[in-house]
């Protein structure tokens, strides 16, 4: 175990100072991506008239996700019969509007900057070896110019694994938002279109 740290501790002071930066990179776009896995959560897997049908006949008991609880909160505010109860329904589902994009920005940027700051890494590290290369020193080094060279590389190979995961999730989580918000506006709508005739 011990071994394994030595090597991750020499890949790191290898990749230079470019290095820090893409692991705490690397540590934000993984707690970003684990927030909005765990806030893009549908609930019940029922269409959303059925949802709101069964919440209406208390069969709706326990709230798995966010529709689930948008369908709750709308037929609260609908039994209440407000005169502009779109609004209402506007201002209350703000909050899982909100929620819905938290920590998109981050990602987004994360899998954008990345790979930048891995080629950054890598043109350092070439100007570093071909300085050496003109001193003549890298070749008393062991590797030579090709180890050099490897060595560069490393900033690049790391920028780019964490970019890569990260806009395959980024692209599955923008779908589910995608959904949800569909499905919240589905939910205003039907509430909305007759809110004294079915709330009660």
């Amino acid at each position: 175990m011990s071994a394994f740290f030595h090597e991750l501790i020499d890949y790191f002071e290898v990749g230079g100072y470019l290095m820090p930066p893409l692991v705490l990179s690397a540590i934000l776009l993984w707690y970003a991506i684990g927030y909005r896995w765990a806030v893009l959560k549908r609930g019940n897997r029922r269409s959303v008239r059925v949802l709101i049908d069964r919440a209406r006949e208390g069969a709706l008991a326990e709230t798995k996700g966010i529709i689930d609880s948008a369908v709750v909160t709308g037929l609260k505010i609908a039994r209440r019969s407000p005169p502009h109860l779109r609004r209402y329904l506007d201002d209350a589902f703000s909050d899982y509007e909100r929620d819905l994009k938290q920590f998109r920005i981050l990602i987004s940027a994360i899998v954008a900057v990345a790979p930048l700051m891995g080629l950054l890494g890598t043109v350092v590290g070439m100007i570093e070896t071909f300085e050496s290369l003109g001193e003549m020193s890298l070749f008393s080094q062991s590797g030579g110019i090709a180890g050099g060279i490897s060595q560069a590389l490393f900033t690049t190979q790391m920028g780019l694994a964490i970019a890569i995961p990260g806009l395959i999730v980024r692209g599955v989580l923008d779908k589910k938002q995608a959904r949800i918000e569909m499905e919240l506006a589905q939910i205003k709508d039907v509430l909305s279109a007759e809110p004294k005739a079915k709330s009660s």
